[in-house]
């Protein structure tokens, strides 16, 4: 089974991020620039948080409030799933599955060295069986 570290050694370990005190709608043209559904909030290196489209349209839209002035420290997501590189992407599917979340930072050591989205792992994770598939199918019928 793949793990986290061979998935961001192939996506890379480019981490987009705001700050709490950055505003929401900043972090809202950030997302869409890099074309990304959840930011990490970093303060001082440190992860403190992380802010996704949901967040957005659950606390800011529905509530009221406008983005161009409200802080992402206000509507982001305090209570972050992590995990390591040598997680599997199993493990981090069944994370998600529990939790409800569509993002992973990935740490070492409390610091931030990736981020794996659902989408990274379902493709991990097709990209796994189609290789096995055609291993079989090989094994099958004799070819190399």
């Amino acid at each position: 089974m793949k793990t986290v570290q061979q998935i961001l050694r192939h996506k890379g370990s480019a981490v987009w991020s705001v700050t709490p005190d950055s505003m929401v709608y900043d972090a809202l043209r950030l997302m869409a620039e890099k074309g990304v559904g959840a930011l990490l909030v970093l303060d001082a290196g440190r992860l403190v948080g992380i802010i996704s489209e949901r967040d957005y349209a659950r606390k800011v839209i529905l509530k009221g409030k406008s983005s161009l002035d409200t802080p992402v420290s206000e509507i982001m997501t305090e209570r972050v799933m992590c995990v390591r590189p040598g997680q599997t992407v199993e493990e981090c599917m069944a994370l998600m599955t529990e939790k409800r979340v569509r993002h992973l930072p990935v740490l070492i050591d409390d610091q931030v060295v990736g981020v794996v989205s659902i989408g990274d792992l379902v493709k991990a994770s097709l990209d796994e069986k189609d290789f096995m598939i055609k291993q079989l199918e090989n094994y099958i019928t004799g070819s190399r």
